[in-house]
């Protein structure tokens, strides 16, 4: 075995791994490929580049970001110190001066005398700068974010035999299933429903397939309740695109907002269709239905079904209250819309962010499937400290999931058929004993388990 591990990528999550590696006494090799070459999103030469929003969101203990980086201050996250000092004025969040954080973190990487810093790019046909070669009785951390080269991009792709990186153009929101009000909302599957009006069974087993009995929870909409959803939503503020993306994003993938704005009919006729739907309330068919389809194991959680969407996260929140029965929800993600490649975590990983097919190789940051700068930097600092378990023959280290990072370590690790990048939410901890209604009150009694699930094991 090689006597350093290997990181790859100095942003959030490679910059993290490798000061929490080099910090108990291992040397460190990371390849950092600016200035040699930049990504289309990346500028200056300094580690821990930001490139969009200054904010690591709130600080609130009863916020699911604020509770994981209160985890990552426990365990003596580099990051998360650092922006503690480099932060800005931003009320109850977290934000940083960029330029002075990145630069903050280039200082303290460059001064630990057991990393060396390598500016090269890592991919195939890069001979000994190539993952198969540096996985050579050698661990690695393959930490190169949403925006990969091209050459790592085709050797990650025969590593881990995926045809192609998951290519992240366009999601759904997700919602917590406790806040829709089921005083509204019925659940059926709409073929369920229309069996017997269709002459060719076979066909009909054919399209329910993959549905189980009652999959779906149904949102029906009146014609005054569809075209003020409407109106609102094609006059929504959206999120601008990057030049880089605006070339892609579109092709595949087509989002909510830029449907509707083809005519007031046209999201009738496709992903809010009635087809096949009852009302309860009124025994007749809906004017129009939004369709929720669950999205984790847990059945906690649940996917706008067709809504993809590059609006404004305020702008969601807003515009898509106006559907009956989500006038009070919680969002556990929010819809985004970028450019993002990442791998098949739940096919590949395991929770310690190790390559199921080489336990010499582990991946940390966005292109696992973890989203956000703080999920980001947790996903390096677990990766790390199970490299480093490896390196001394040691036993892994896998987090309570009552616990954010853990947690999220779980949910890149569970077989999921429609797994997308996930933030830290709440909806992915497991519930409490007792049911409380009161939101603030329910998140702070998650927040003080975690915390105190991770004082037990720290």
């Amino acid at each position: 075995m090689k006597d350093y591990i290997t990181v790859i990528g100095g942003g959030l999550a490679g910059s993290e791994a490798a000061y929490q590696i080099a910090k108990r006494g291992i040397e460190v090799k990371l390849y950092e490929m600016k200035p040699i070459k930049y990504s289309p999103a990346h500028s200056n030469n300094n580690l821990a580049e930001i490139v969009c929003s200054n904010s690591f969101k709130s600080n609130l203990h009863t916020n699911a970001c604020g509770l994981l980086k209160e985890e990552l201050r426990m365990l003596d996250s580099l990051l998360i110190k650092t922006a503690d000092e480099v932060s800005v004025p931003a009320g109850q969040a977290l934000a940083v001066d960029r330029e002075k954080f990145a630069e903050e973190i280039t200082k303290r990487i460059e001064n630990l005398d057991n990393i060396e810093i390598i500016r090269k790019e890592v991919g195939i046909n890069k001979g000994e700068n190539s993952i198969k070669e540096l996985s050579k009785d050698g661990i690695v951390i393959i930490a190169t974010g949403p925006l990969t080269s091209d050459s790592l991009s085709e050797e990650i792709k025969e590593l881990t035999g995926d045809d192609e990186f998951h290519f992240y153009d366009a999601a759904a929101p997700i919602i917590e299933k406790e806040s829709i009000d089921m005083n509204i909302a019925f659940w059926g599957d709409r073929y369920k429903e229309e069996r017997g009006k269709d002459e060719n069974i076979d066909v009909w087993k054919e399209r329910i397939k993959e549905a189980s009995e009652d999959s779906y929870i149904n949102l029906p909409m009146n014609k005054e309740e569809y075209e003020l959803f409407w109106n609102e939503l094609v006059n929504a503020e959206v999120v601008e695109l990057h030049e880089f993306e605006k070339r892609e994003i579109f092709e595949g993938c087509m989002p909510i907002e830029i449907m509707a704005k083809r005519g007031i009919d046209t999201l009738r006729f496709g992903p809010l269709k009635p087809v096949g739907f009852t009302d309860p309330r009124t025994g007749k068919r809906p004017y129009a239905i939004v369709q929720l389809r669950q999205d984790n194991s847990g059945g906690n959680l649940f996917n706008m079904v067709g809504f993809q969407t590059n609006l404004k996260y305020g702008e969601q929140k807003r515009v898509f209250r106006l559907i009956p029965g989500l006038e009070n929800a919680d969002f556990a993600k929010l819809g985004v819309m970028h450019r993002n490649s990442f791998i098949n975590s739940p096919e590949l990983l395991d929770e310690t962010y190790n390559l199921r097919k080489n336990s010499n190789i582990f991946f940390a940051g966005q292109i696992t499937g973890v989203e956000g700068y703080v999920e980001s930097i947790a996903s390096g600092l677990v990766a790390s400290l199970n490299a480093v378990a490896k390196y001394n023959n040691e036993k892994e280290i896998i987090f309570s999931e009552e616990t954010m990072i853990g947690a999220l370590s779980k949910y890149i690790a569970t077989p999921n058929k429609n797994f997308q990048p996930m933030n830290a939410n709440f909806g992915i901890l497991p519930g409490l004993e007792e049911r409380i209604r009161d939101k603030k009150l329910k998140y702070g009694k998650l927040a003080d388990r975690a915390l105190e699930q991770l004082k037990s094991t720290c």
